[in-house]
């Protein structure tokens, strides 16, 4: 991404004063552009039609319309709009709403400026992110399943690489496979771990242990 096309960001947010210090935090970035705000997820629906971001930072605790409803309404709606996650809040609940409802990221309020901008750009390139603590979360099960979503040794070292954040390209090369050939894989590891995106799959293998030594 360069200087002449940055990436497009909408912040989401029921609190002016974050909504003005993201803005501030972000405009020292030149290949981040700031094109619209919202206080709440309807007012977001009614601004992203407008103003056709590339990544959106989504609340989730906010009045009218919360993050994850806004967040699943605006997927179907615009799915090449990344939504991440920004919240105060690490609970476990919370992470797998946002998940499932289509977020690609979950990253904390507190994050590092540094590290929240690479966030967008990962998610502008489809990487997900999720925040430490948050991943901390995922991993506290009672139970771990007595059987392995019957996955191919292949496909358990490309759901490894999924969860540490590589594209199909980056696995692609790393296994020194072709694109289409990762992809395939990919969709047969969605298909029998019953979820719908990458973001889920990476949530439901650090909840369910699926990826040893994580």
């Amino acid at each position: 991404m360069t200087q002449d096309s940055p990436i497009r960001v909408m912040i989401v947010d029921d609190h002016l004063m974050v909504r003005d210090g993201l803005k501030v935090f972000l405009s020292v970035y030149d290949d981040l552009d700031v094109v619209g705000e919202a206080s709440d997820g309807q007012a977001a629906l009614e601004v992203c039609r407008q103003v056709r971001p590339d990544v959106v930072l989504m609340d989730i605790v906010m009045p009218i319309m919360d993050g994850p409803t806004a967040t699943r309404v605006l997927r179907r709606e615009c799915p090449t709009v990344q939504v991440i996650a920004l919240t105060s809040f690490a609970e476990k609940e919370l992470v797998q709403q946002a998940i499932q409802s289509g977020a690609i990221a979950y990253v904390l309020k507190d994050v590092d400026p540094d590290k929240l901008a690479d966030a967008i750009r990962d998610a502008h390139m489809g990487k997900g992110t999720i925040d430490t603590s948050a991943a901390k979360l995922l991993l506290e099960t009672e139970e771990k399943p007595a059987h392995d979503y019957d996955l191919t040794s292949r496909e358990r070292e490309i759901l490894a690489l999924i969860v540490s954040g590589k594209t199909n390209g980056e696995i692609a090369e790393q296994l020194t496979l072709s694109v289409g050939t990762v992809r395939f894989h990919v969709s047969n590891i969605l298909s029998k771990l019953g979820v719908s995106n990458r973001t889920e799959a990476v949530s439901l293998a650090l909840q369910q242990g699926l990826i040893p030594n994580i």
